[in-house]
């Protein structure tokens, strides 16, 4: 099954807000087997939603919009559809109680426009939104599938979660796809990459791997495609291993894991604890540690040092090394270490300074320059 996704908006159009819905639904669609092949931005204006979809019907046999179905002037999506498949607006008594039920557990009084969210075409089926009140609409005509939601992002994915993605499941036989990631950092894109050349080489034709670099990491995702879900588990279970015994040292999670939450489980097993001393990150190390749940178990605390005073009071940095090699040095840094692991008493201590910039760099200390201990 081929699908294509249509975001509504004019503010997505002008960079008022960014599109993370697409991206949310493509991945979704793609672990049932559908297979997305375009996505696109579209204005609030009818005619150019009534060609966006006739292009798209034209490509895909699914199409899934988000946008326009708010009880504003503006929100257009609805009518739009009841003239693309010459249909009228009636009453949904079930979404009109469902919009009444929401507002009384609010202690809110019912609108006009918002009872008008429950005026749908005739020859929808209403998907039920439980976040909110504008309902979902799945439209079916010569075999095709138009699926329209709204486009704020939790209303979106209850949705999807909880009438689209099952629907589309019982509506075609999918293939099974299975995907896994592993995790690494401390190696560039390109020389990983000669690093398992073998490895890719020989995968089974059924696995496909896709390199996903971000700065300091790089995500491997193999993708394996097929009929036997046991078997494909099986195949790509063997592949991950193999890849383990080649890199394993550089490797440090699977799929959705975060860099922060594995040093913080590794400090939990060592009943270890950590604290920071930060210069140029103005803490945002603290930030990304902390930002796992159950870090207070071995995150202390931090000091933000920026100024050279806080360094000598707070951390034990020596006057005498600021004055011969300055704030932005391996002397400084380690001393910040050695002072945040002291003053907070933890077993480990990570401390950052270096020139963020776009000023304050020289010939000696360029932009950019930054040293950790």
């Amino acid at each position: 099954m081929k699908a294509e996704l249509i975001t509504i908006g004019d503010e997505i159009l002008i960079g008022q807000i960014v599109d993370t819905n697409s991206a949310w639904m493509a991945e979704e669609l793609n672990l049932i087997g559908v297979d997305v092949i375009q996505i696109s931005s579209i204005p609030d204006n009818a005619g150019r939603i009534i060609k966006a979809l006739d292009e798209a019907l034209g490509r895909a046999d699914i199409v899934l919009m988000t946008g326009g179905l708010g009880p504003t002037k503006d929100d257009i999506t609805k009518i739009t559809l009841a003239e693309y498949f010459e249909d009228e607006l009636i009453q949904h008594k079930e979404v009109e109680e469902h919009i009444e039920q929401l507002f009384a557990r609010f202690g809110k009084e019912i609108t006009e426009l918002n009872r008008q969210q429950a005026m749908l075409p005739s020859k929808c089926i209403a998907l039920k939104n439980r976040q909110g009140t504008a309902p979902g609409m799945w439209f079916e005509r010569e075999g095709k599938i138009v699926v329209s939601l709204p486009g704020v992002p939790y209303e979106m994915k209850g949705l999807m979660k909880d009438e689209v993605l099952d629907r589309i499941v019982s509506s075609a036989e999918l293939p099974v796809i299975i995907h896994r990631t592993v995790l690494t950092t401390g190696i560039g894109e390109s020389w990983l990459s000669e690093r398992i050349e073998g490895w890719e080489t020989d995968l089974p034709r059924h696995i496909k791997l896709a390199y996903l670099p971000s700065p300091g990491k790089v995500r491997l995702r193999l993708t394996a495609s097929g009929s036997n879900r046991t078997e494909l588990m099986h195949s790509i279970d063997a592949a991950v291993t193999e890849l383990q015994s080649l890199i394993g040292h550089l490797i440090y999670g699977h799929d959705q894991e975060s860099l922060e939450e594995v040093v913080g489980q590794l400090l939990l097993k060592r009943n270890a604890s950590v604290s920071t001393a930060e210069s140029c990150t103005g803490g945002m190390l603290a930030g990304a540690i902390a930002s796992v749940s159950g870090a207070s178990a071995y995150f202390k605390g931090a000091i933000i040092s920026y100024d050279n005073q806080v360094k000598m009071d707070q951390l034990g940095v020596r006057s005498e090394t600021l004055e011969a090699v300055g704030a932005v040095s391996e002397q400084v840094v380690i001393q910040m270490a050695e002072g945040v692991r002291k003053k907070l008493k933890t077993d480990y201590s990570l401390a950052t300074s270096g020139i963020a910039g776009p000023t304050g760099g020289s010939i000696e200390k360029p932009v950019g320059t930054v040293w950790i201990a």
